[in-house]
C-alpha cells in the first residue's frame, strides 16, 4: 500500500489512556487524512464489562471484533494510493483482549469466528505503538474522567500493559515505530507533536525502530 515508499496508511496503537485517539487525529488534521476511530462508546456491553470482567467479556469482545471488521472492510474501498488513512488501532489488537480476558471454552469460539474473517483485513504501512508507564495511564485515565472507564482497575490496566508491551514486541506484520510515550504531551505542546510526526512520516521504515522523545530533547 506504500507509494515509492512514502508512508499512506498509518495506524497508532496503546493501551487505553495512552493517547493514540489524540494522536490519531492530529495527525489526520496535519495529512488532512481519513480518520477511522474506534467506536468504544457504541459498545453496550464495555461499561458492564469493567463493572463485572467475567461475565460481559464475550460479549463486549465480539461486539468489537465485528465493529472492527466492519470498519476494515470500508477500508479496503479507500483509495491508499491516493489518499492518505490514519486509525487509532489495527485489527490484529483485538486478540490482546480476548486471550486476556475470554475462557477456554470462550477463547475457542472467538478463534473460530476470527479465522473465518482475519484474512481480508488491509495490512498498515506502518503500526505506532505508543509505550507508557502504568503511572502515566492511570494519570491520564483519571484526568479525562470518562465516566465509563470508572470502573477500570489497576490491576486489569498493569495486565493489558503487560499484554501489549508482549504482543508489540513481537510484531512483524508491519514495521512498527515504537514510541516512548511517557514523558511527553503531544496533544498540548507542538513540539512534541511535531517531533513526533516528522519520526513517523519519515519514508521507508525498518522493520522495527525505536523513539524516545525525551531523549530527543537533550
Amino acid at each position: 500500500m506504500k507509494n515509492n515508499g512514502e508512508i499512506r496508511y498509518i495506524a497508532i496503537e496503546g493501551v487505553i489512556g495512552v493517547g493514540k485517539t489524540s494522536l490519531a487525529t492530529l495527525l489526520s488534521k496535519k495529512l488532512k487524512a481519513k480518520l477511522i476511530l474506534e467506536k468504544y462508546e457504541n459498545n453496550p456491553f464495555l461499561e458492564k464489562f469493567y463493572e463485572d470482567p467475567e461475565r460481559y467479556a464475550f460479549q463486549t469482545q465480539l461486539f468489537f471484533l465485528l465493529n472492527r471488521y466492519q470498519q476494515q472492510q470500508e477500508l479496503l474501498q479507500y483509495d491508499l494510493f491516493n489518499n492518505y488513512i490514519v486509525s487509532d488501532y489495527i485489527f490484529e489488537k483485538d486478540k490482546i483482549f480476548a486471550y486476556l480476558n475470554l475462557q477456554d471454552d470462550e477463547l475457542k469460539l472467538y478463534e473460530k469466528i476470527v479465522g473465518f474473517i482475519e484474512r481480508n483485513i488491509a495490512t498498515p504501512d506502518l503500526v505506532v505503538y505508543l509505550q507508557s508507564s502504568l503511572e502515566r495511564i492511570i494519570y491520564n485515565i483519571q484526568t479525562r474522567k470518562r465516566s465509563i472507564e470508572a470502573n477500570i482497575s489497576e490491576e486489569y490496566l498493569r495486565e493489558l500493559n503487560e499484554a501489549y508491551n508482549y504482543f508489540f514486541f513481537r510484531y512483524k506484520n508491519a514495521p512498527l515505530l515504537i514510541v516512548n510515550s511517557t514523558e511527553i504531551d503531544f496533544v498540548n505542546n507542538k513540539k512534541d507533536f511535531e517531533l513526533l510526526a516528522e519520526a513517523i512520516l519519515k519514508p521507508n521504515h525498518s522493520q522495527i525502530e525505536y523513539f524516545n522523545p525525551s531523549k530527543s530533547h537533550v
